[in-house]
């Protein structure tokens, strides 16, 4: 534990002074972020997630990917080009396009967005979905993307969960739909405090003592296996470790940390993985240590093993979605400021929907098919 202080500690330095240049360069890449990200979304977000919606799920959902798995691309462009972040691959080199189940160790508030890292290798950065605390869904704008793509709300309370839970899920099975649905056991991230209270609790009840991550809690993790089992392709189990302190949020748009981020993938076919729920929880558990000894080794070598499974982003790539993604923006910006009344109408009446969607979680259904009932409507508790 003492060595893994010294690999990944909030006392260290940051890797980068935060300097004028840095600071103000952050200023602007959230900026862009923001702005592009307002603009695809009144735009782009009702025609794709609402219009083509009534008429086809599948398409609306590539459609979705397309727009804002392009948006998305920002991301890894601001880390691995921009910041200079050093993205490590390791393990195993998985497959392109594969349905899957990612379960990963959540050291830090921004573990999932390095996720997109690899989503982007593989083709299938729109595709990727999240369990995530439903206080993340009120964030400005950010909530509203996260309403779009169809991320899974929670309390991080089994009973106010599971039934809503449980019908997204259902939504998320047909094998036609390219999926990576991500799912952090833990439930929060990572903290010594927290350490010391999983450490507690297990001993109290005779399960294993861990010292780099918190004990699972399974039943969210069990409940995406029975829905998902028969159309997914695969379980990734992916290790996160930094070199040398976690980073915060703000920490990735000034890029002053982190140096290093090393990725450890291990690709499970479902077989592997028992049907019955005790089987998979003690599976789950299972795997969780296996994770805790990867960590040690990550911090007492400074690496995991079997590295460069994944080769670097392409400049040229990243610059031309760049480029896409600004000059889309910049023509909805100029139609919103310097055309029609009706496009201002347009954007009033998509943020007001957009708002009242998330708040709400109302996605529709198509027409045909439906019932008589046009959108869903599911309240969180």
């Amino acid at each position: 534990m003492d060595a893994y202080k010294v690999l990944i500690s909030k006392d260290q330095p940051k890797h980068h002074p935060l300097t004028l240049f840095r600071l103000l360069r952050g200023v602007v890449c959230l900026v862009v972020l923001l702005s592009t990200a307002f603009m695809m979304l009144v735009y782009c977000g009702p025609v794709s997630a609402v219009i083509l919606r009534l008429f086809s799920i599948h398409y609306s959902r590539k459609a979705t990917s397309f727009f804002f798995g392009a948006w998305l691309a920002l991301w890894p462009f601001l880390f691995e080009k921009i910041n200079k972040t050093k993205v490590v691959f390791s393990g195993e080199s998985v497959p392109k396009e594969e349905r899957v189940l990612l379960i990963a160790n959540h050291r830090t508030e921004v573990d999932w967005m390095y996720l997109w890292d690899l989503a982007l290798r593989k083709g299938c950065l729109g595709y990727i979905k999240y369990v995530l605390k439903s206080s993340l869904m009120k964030l400005p704008v950010f909530g509203w993307g996260f309403h779009i793509m169809e991320f899974i709300s929670v309390e991080r309370k089994w009973e106010l969960d599971e039934s809503s839970m449980r019908q997204m899920l259902s939504t998320f099975t047909d094998p036609q739909d390219p999926l990576w649905l991500a799912v952090f056991p833990e439930g929060t991230d990572y903290t010594e405090e927290k350490c010391i209270r999983s450490q507690k609790f297990a001993a109290e009840n005779g399960l294993p003592i861990l010292k780099n991550v918190l004990l699972p809690k399974t039943r969210g993790f069990c409940a995406c296996l029975e829905a998902l089992r028969g159309s997914l392709d695969a379980v990734y189990d992916i290790t996160i470790g930094y070199k040398y302190r976690c980073p915060f949020f703000m920490d990735n748009v000034f890029g002053v940390d982190p140096s290093e981020v090393h990725i450890h993938v291990r690709r499970i076919p479902l077989s592997e993985i028992p049907t019955s729920e005790d089987g998979a929880t003690a599976w789950l558990m299972d795997n969780f240590q296996l994770k805790d000894q990867l960590l040690s080794d990550f911090s007492a070598q400074g690496y995991f093993p079997h590295q460069g499974t994944e080769g670097d982003l392409s400049t040229l790539k990243c610059l031309k979605n760049f480029i896409l993604v600004i000059a889309l923006t910049s023509i909805c910006m100029f139609v919103t400021f310097f055309s029609s009344i009706w496009f201002k109408i347009y954007v009033a009446l998509s943020c007001a929907y957009l708002a009242s969607a998330t708040n709400m979680n109302i996605r529709p259904l198509p027409v045909l098919g439906s019932k008589g009932s046009m959108f869903y409507c599911k309240k969180s508790s």
